[in-house]
């Protein structure tokens, strides 16, 4: 089963990452006050990208590489690979 990598950008233009197996559900929670307490402080306002792994340590490995760049670096990312 394929795991995903999937960013959102929240209100006031911040960003969150995380992993699912379904991130259309997985953003619904999140949407409905129902996902992270960071995003129930910080409304998600869309999706920006979503990346297929092949397992679950691939997608954590993506996630954690993900959270060590720059602002500036992940925005660049999601312009170019992103959903939106």
């Amino acid at each position: 089963m394929p795991w995903f990598l999937y960013v959102i950008e929240c209100a006031g233009g911040r960003l969150y990452t995380g992993i699912s197996t379904d991130v259309a559900r997985r953003y619904a929670q999140h949407a409905a006050g129902k996902g992270a307490r960071y995003t129930r402080l910080n409304s998600p306002e869309r999706l920006l990208l979503t990346v297929e792994y092949v397992d679950r340590s691939s997608a954590l490995k993506a996630e954690y590489a993900f959270k060590q760049l720059p602002a500036t670096e992940k925005r660049a990312f999601c312009a170019r690979y992103g959903v939106a």
